[in-house]
């Protein structure tokens, strides 16, 4: 999606886009209703000036590895080195990529992946079997950023021109996990199969289109792209502003503000990072689930998505992006807005503790407008603003009633860790002889079944409401005003459909 608008502030996320990343379930408190609308405010442009060349940022002192790396520059390259078994699109369905075709075992466990022949890293070495099985290796080890979404593999073996992988439990959504980019090695800069390389002239970076990719070379935009070497984090702020580098990814709700001008465009994507309210449900006034479905009902999230947001983010009444073919819209307008459901319980004046992290501005204010609501439906709502160690302390200690918490799902949208017994996210001691079994259905139901099991966990957690989302954060690709247009960004690759990119 497209907006052209004149930001005033970027997100002090231009700044740790440098670092960090995410692929598989990460917290950091511990859906589709279409995006909104193309939409642009009326500015005064900077003079024309020539077009520079794609430039894009990198950090030649850090790793490059799309598996091992942390640096989130130099991670965002990485769809046009490497490339996965699979790709996961924007309504998060798995799309075969290095691999051709695969087979399912009777019990469910044990899936063999054909690769897709006459692939070669960018060295001529053939993507075999055992090449894919090592890449998957490595991103089992604990330094990866994919190793949470791998637990439940047990083994990984290759054979001639097959990698077998076998579960510890069935599920249904494995092609969905294995976007995990294929390198050969665990070097800083190891090879990819992918449609760039890496190429190094005198310290001067730049990714150059291989000749000996597999897909189609000639439908690229462009043969080369110039890659502008960084060395400290606030460098790609100015880096960006002053058109050297022509794309960055952020978040635009990021922690803090950094002051900044000038005329962009912004092409956001939806992303797997949900922002929920928490509920203490071993005790208190959350205990009774009564309470926590009437609270959940009395939070509007169309506000909030609209102001505190600024339409960077999609509301969702269910723990599941809107934009997900089993996102159920019946339910979800069942759970619409509404305080009165609240106020008829006659819980006027109880007073209720809501935990948010001091140090994410967007977070607090959030919280700030759901205590606003919630006091406007009756309840004496305190907002306890904690810094990092000791919002994490208390909601270890549950020494809250509510708390407003963020995490990234995997693209399955699996929710055990926020849910299931033991979970590690389930702060509010939520324990249900239920929904174990609802979770498995859902992560092991396949074709029609897949839709039903859906819906039976979702409106299982729609009475129970261990939690109550509140929206999805959207991802944002920001680019020179006409520099570049008809991207289709995704949370794993800003880079999708790069084959119809218009480059001056």
């Amino acid at each position: 999606m497209r907006r052209q608008i004149f930001i005033l502030f970027l997100a002090l996320s231009l700044l740790l886009s440098a670092c960090g990343s995410d692929g598989g379930a990460s917290s950091s408190s511990s859906a589709s209703s279409p995006p909104a609308e193309d939409h642009s405010n009326s500015v005064s442009l900077p003079p024309e000036e020539p077009a520079a060349p794609l430039t894009l940022a990198a950090y030649p002192s850090a790793s490059f590895h799309p598996v091992l790396s942390g640096n989130k520059a130099n991670l965002t390259l990485a769809p046009l080195m490497y490339e996965g078994l699979f790709a996961v699109d924007s309504q998060f369905q798995a799309v075969p990529l290095l691999c051709e075709s695969y087979t399912v075992s009777e019990d469910r466990l044990t899936w063999t992946f054909t690769l897709r022949s006459g692939v070669t890293f960018s060295d001529g070495t053939p993507l075999t079997g055992e090449a894919a099985a090592q890449a998957l290796q490595t991103a089992l080890d604990p330094a990866s950023r994919y190793a949470g979404r791998l637990s439940g593999v047990q083994s990984i073996r290759g054979a001639e021109g097959q990698v077998i992988l076998t579960l510890s439990q069935p599920n249904s959504s494995l092609p969905l996990l294995l976007d995990i980019p294929l390198a050969l090695g665990t070097g800083a800069r190891p090879l990819g199969t992918g449609p760039y390389l890496l190429t190094d002239s005198g310290g001067s970076l730049s990714l150059t289109a291989r000749p000996g990719w597999w897909g189609d070379s000639g439908s690229l935009p462009v043969r080369e792209i110039r890659l502008a070497s960084l060395t400290k984090p606030d460098e790609l702020v100015s880096a960006f502003n002053s058109g050297e580098v022509s794309l960055i990814d952020v978040d635009l709700t990021g922690t803090s503000e950094l002051g900044s001008s000038g005329s962009y465009q912004v092409w956001d994507y939806p992303s797997t990072d949900l922002l929920y309210l928490g509920f203490n449900a071993s005790q208190g006034l959350c205990r009774d689930p009564a309470v926590r479905r009437a609270i959940a009902r009395a939070i509007d999230r169309d506000a909030l998505t609209e102001t505190i947001f600024a339409r960077h983010a999609a509301a969702a009444a269910i723990p599941l992006h809107p934009v997900s073919p089993l996102y159920n819209e019946e339910l979800a307008k069942r759970l619409s807005y509404d305080p009165s459901i609240l106020t008829g319980l006659e819980l006027k004046g109880r007073p209720l503790t809501l935990l948010v992290n001091i140090e994410s501005t967007a977070k607090s204010a959030a919280a700030n407008e759901i205590a606003r609501q919630l006091q406007e439906a009756g309840l004496r709502v305190t907002v306890e603003r904690l810094p990092w160690e000791e919002y994490t302390a208390a909601l270890a200690a549950r020494d809250f009633d509510l708390y407003l918490g963020e995490v990234y799902l995997t693209p399955d949208f699996d929710l055990s860790a926020l849910i299931a017994p033991g979970g590690a996210l389930n702060y509010g001691g939520w324990e249900d002889g239920v929904i174990s079994g609802l979770l498995s259905a859902f992560r092991t139901a396949e074709g029609e079944l897949r839709q039903s099991a859906a819906s039976s966990l979702y409106r299982y957690l729609c009475q129970q409401a261990p939690i109550a989302p509140i929206c999805f954060k959207n991802g944002s690709v920001l680019t020179q005003y006409g520099r570049l247009d008809q991207l289709n960004p995704t949370q794993y690759n800003v880079f999708y459909d790069l084959s119809q990119w218009a480059v001056p």
